[in-house]
């Protein structure tokens, strides 16, 4: 057995012996999958090749004239899997978060409205008439008509996220509370996106019985018992608060780059992988173009963390139907456009997380994060900058227009909603990613399944990306610690 030492890596791989472990892709799944992978098997090798020059994937930080944004991923949720990583690969003291008890606003009816976190807030809120509530109470406490439709039927029951959240929380809810979140979350459709695949939990609880809100009092009770039986917690982890969000003092690209930075020069950058072939004893032969030249190595094993269309293409000589299964995912095109105003041009204090739109309203800007209110240090005294989502699968003509129009089009929808005066912004970036966000659109589960149905035949072949799993940096963690695991027990059964 090759023993895992990056200079064993490269001699393994000039000598086209196999290594145990290729992931092709440095993304935070797969630089998560090598990171675990590497920590619980010493014993065995792993080389990670990424087509980019970088490592991180869509994780992109910049900075420039004082200001420090995000392109890509602006947030993270605080997973314990995430929060492990951070601390493993020496970032705890670099962690910050912001404040759980910021306002999320809702623009409607010609204002910003807190979407309500409490009680007292939901009944004093006006962004759902009194019979917009009533009906969401109603809904959620099981009062909830049955699946009603010749096409819903002709699905097998499943339902699109406006079908679901309607039936279950009716038409309000649905447009001013669900359809932003939607934008904002998956730069999505809500009728086209599969209730099921893209609210997993959700669809679960109301499956159990009894209404969304039974079934969340059945999970929390669930998750406490769990609490009792399970192992303490690490106490090297932070323990941050309720509701906050979290990032890096010098943003995002910091995870990714310590990650790389443990593993060594097992990762490879400027390296991608041209074919894949099973060799008659098991192991896979992979083509790649390099800086170098051609290379062509041997594995045990390989974790493909690359996204549904690279992917795909990769699987089409070995399993043809997976990949057209990968293929059918959309991946529709999202702006992230940057704009620095100075403090004294905005109407109201940027106290909050930020503001998300209705689709209903026909502005064509998704959402905006109040970037430097949340992290301290992300623009110069005076200025605040905000990072401006737009596009989607709603606006498929977005990635025709040019950047100076992108930025227009935005600046026109921050006008209306955040400015008292029409002030000229400071434009620090828009970056197009022609292909942002996997959707999980109905008939999501079924292409999975084909996926996995396929790739049995090709043992020791793991597809793994946000495709499947969760589009959240801490799903993505979560996801390639999960395949580090699979894969260490399916090397565990091969003949040494």
């Amino acid at each position: 057995m090759v023993v895992a030492t990056p200079g064993a890596v490269e001699s393994s791989v000039a000598r086209s012996n196999p290594i145990d472990l290729l992931i092709v892709g440095a993304g935070l799944t797969g630089l998560s999958a090598a990171q675990r992978f590497v920590r619980q098997s010493p014993g065995r090798s792993c080389l990670v090749v990424e087509a980019q020059d970088r490592v991180g994937g869509n994780i992109t930080t910049r900075s420039g004239n004082g200001f420090l944004w995000e392109e890509g991923p602006n947030s993270f949720a605080p997973t314990p899997e995430l929060l492990q990583l951070a601390v493993e690969v020496g970032l705890k003291d670099q962690l910050v978060f912001a404040d759980g008890k910021l306002p999320r606003f809702v623009y409607w009816d010609g204002r910003l409205q807190a979407i309500p976190m409490s009680p007292g807030a939901f009944w004093n809120s006006t962004l759902l008439s009194d019979r917009g509530k009533a009906r969401l109470l109603l809904g959620a406490a099981g009062f909830v008509p049955p699946i009603l439709g010749a096409t819903v039927q002709a699905r097998g029951g499943e339902e699109t996220v406006r079908e679901f959240f309607t039936r279950h929380l009716g038409q309000e809810t649905m447009e001013r509370m669900v359809d932003p979140f939607i934008s904002g979350v998956y730069a999505g459709d809500p009728d086209a996106l599969s209730a099921s695949a893209a609210f997993r939990k959700m669809a679960a609880m109301q499956a159990a019985g009894g209404g969304l809100a039974a079934g969340a009092i059945r999970t929390l009770l669930a998750k406490r018992r769990a609490a009792k039986t399970a192992p303490p917690a690490d106490p090297n982890l932070p323990k941050p608060k309720s509701g906050e969000l979290g990032s890096f003092r010098e943003g995002l690209q910091m995870l990714p780059e310590a990650v790389a930075k443990e593993l060594g020069d097992r990762v490879k950058l400027g390296w991608r992988v041209e074919a894949i072939a099973r060799s008659s004893n098991g192991d896979y032969t992979v083509d790649l173009a390099t800086p170098d030249g051609p290379r062509q190595i041997t594995t045990r094993a390989i974790v493909l963390a690359t996204p549904a269309p690279a992917t795909a293409n990769l699987l089409q000589p070995l399993a043809p139907a997976a990949s057209a299964a990968l293929h059918a995912i959309p991946y529709p095109a999202v702006a992230c456009v940057i704009l620095a105003y100075p403090e004294t041009a905005f109407a109201q204090s940027l106290r909050g997380f930020g503001n998300l739109i209705p689709r209903s309203l026909g502005l064509q800007t998704l959402g905006t994060i109040w970037a430097s209110s949340l992290f301290a240090g992300r623009a110069p005294q005076g200025w605040a900058h905000l990072i401006n989502f737009i596009g989607g699968a709603q606006n498929p003509g977005l990635i025709n227009k040019t950047e100076a129009e992108i930025a227009d089009i935005v600046h026109g929808d921050v006008r209306r909603i955040l400015l008292k005066e029409d002030v000229a912004p400071k434009v620090l970036s828009v970056k197009l990613w022609r292909r942002a966000i996997p959707q999980y659109t109905i008939g999501h589960a079924d292409r999975l399944a084909t996926l996995h149905r396929e790739l049995a035949a090709w043992p020791g072949l793991f597809p793994c990306s946000n495709y499947e799993g969760g589009v959240a940096l801490g799903d993505c963690v979560r996801h390639g610690w999960d395949q580090a695991a699979e894969v260490d027990r399916y090397l565990a059964q091969l003949p040494v």
